[in-house]
């Protein structure tokens, strides 16, 4: 026998999905958290943000942004908290967990055994080892937002999606910012024209912005933190946020003792069933590092319960059909391969469009951007129906809302024709998807599909 039916370790996204689609499909559950339910995303990351990022585009200041932030962290927190998950049936324990068998762990001297386990832990704030870091005040997501005094001036170590976003909404706030990336471009990971437009916009208004100079060391002086950089000079501003991506959080869990086998970063590795390999233990969202963002970690926590209590038809998660969105201006949105990741003898062929060409840019006088979308062909039919859809880059105001027919396209291996083929509203945003695809099926406004690496 065994205390519950589903055992949740983490209550984020992922752990919260686990929890209450165990509940719906009437299993006995037990959420075991050591912070509040809400997780990263709650507290410290997308809601804090996000609410951020509007109140700056808003011309609100500092301190009232700030509190706005906080006011909408406790009114989503409210939604999904202890009181409101016994409500729903699903059993609550706060603490650490530590695994002293595949379905048994033990929080605070009290052991739990279940059916099946799921382990949803998340990520934290990975630091860099820079020599100094360690020794001046920095800050991170986790501590970002209980700022409560507002720097004249802030260096931002690094320019992926989180450092972007925030350097943006902070400089918009009246901070002098200064984003500090070691590879040659922002956005590394993403299409190179999204960072070219998005790099433009941020030093047209006022983000100091330093690419291919990885920081050597970090030291304060003079009430300032100073980062010396590989070329030889030295950046510096009251504050410093570190803005480095995320590792996972397995510290003391006892992975070891139930033989969870992890990658060299530590996370733990799942099938597209979710499942561990170890006999009744699942894991989803942050910690297996398969796709670093709260929709991803939502969906790996439902197919985790799911395609542990199915024998036909278990479903799965496809990191590939899930969409990226950088919240900045413009958004920046993907999904799919990208035009980059692409060979040149791969067959695909590539729809781009400017924003420029596009009537509802034109009219919100907002023609940064462009879409991009990629085809290729199917097995017997080949380029039929303008091929399958592969990816779509975006870069627009409205990117992230954009995304998701191309997503949606992706996901159910439509024909590039279908986007084409249906009916948009005029002037609507999404009509630029539209128009992209029409090149894959005769063209639009003179221009029709090139292959990938073509001019």
């Amino acid at each position: 026998m065994t205390d519950w039916d589903v055992l949740v370790l983490g209550g984020g996204a992922a752990g919260l999905a686990a929890a209450e689609t165990a509940r719906r499909g009437g299993s006995r559950v037990l959420l075991v958290t050591e912070g509040p339910p809400g997780g990263d995303c709650t507290f410290t990351g997308c809601v804090p943000s996000k609410t951020l990022i509007e109140a700056a585009e808003a011309g609100l200041s500092f301190p009232v942004a700030t509190e706005r932030a906080r006011a909408t962290v406790r009114r989503v927190a409210g939604t999904e908290d202890e009181r409101v998950l016994r409500e729903r049936g699903i059993h609550v324990v706060r603490g650490r967990a530590r695994f002293r068998a595949a379905r048994t762990v033990e929080v605070d001297g009290r052991r739990f055994t279940a059916g099946r386990v799921v382990l949803a832990t998340g990520s934290r704030p990975a630091v860099p080892d820079i020599p100094g870091l360690e020794e001046v005040p920095y800050l991170t997501t986790d501590t970002l937002f209980e700022l409560t005094d507002e720097p004249a001036s802030l260096l931002v170590l690094g320019g992926g999606a989180v450092g972007c976003e925030l350097a943006q909404a902070l400089n918009r706030l009246g901070i002098g910012v200064t984003v500090l990336e070691g590879a040659s471009r922002l956005l590394p990971a993403m299409d190179p024209e999204a960072s070219a437009v998005l790099t433009r916009q941020l030093l047209a208004e006022g983000v100091r912005v330093r690419t291919g100079t990885p920081a050597r060391a970090v030291r304060a002086a003079d009430g300032k933190v100073l980062v010396d950089l590989a070329d030889g000079e030295t950046a510096r501003a009251e504050r410093l946020l570190v803005a480095t991506g995320r590792r996972p959080d397995t510290e003391g869990l006892g992975l070891d003792t139930v033989g969870l086998r992890t990658d060299g970063k530590g996370h733990v590795l799942v099938d597209r069933h979710m499942d561990t390999g170890v006999a009744g233990l699942s894991a989803a969202g942050d910690v297996t590092g398969l796709f670093g963002h709260t929709h991803g970690a939502y969906a790996m926590g439902r197919v985790a319960v799911l395609a542990g209590a199915r024998r036909m038809r278990r479903p799965t998660f496809d990191p590939a059909t899930a969409p990226t969105v950088v919240f900045t201006s413009p958004e920046v949105a993907t999904v799919g391969v990208g035009e980059h990741e692409l060979g040149h003898h791969s067959g695909a062929r590539l729809a781009h469009l400017p924003m420029s060409e596009v009537d509802r840019a034109v009219t919100a006088g907002a023609e940064e951007g462009f879409v991009k979308l990629l085809a290729g062909p199917r097995r017997v039919v080949g380029r039929l129906g303008g091929g399958r859809v592969l990816g779509a880059s975006i870069v627009a105001e409205r990117a992230g809302e954009m995304i998701h027919e191309p997503a949606l396209a992706l996901r159910t291996g439509m024909f590039a024709g279908r986007l084409a083929q249906t009916v948009h509203a005029y002037p609507s945003w999404s009509m630029a998807v539209q128009q992209a695809a029409a090149q894959f099926v005769g063209g639009h406004g003179g221009r029709t599909a090139r292959p990938v690496g073509g001019g």
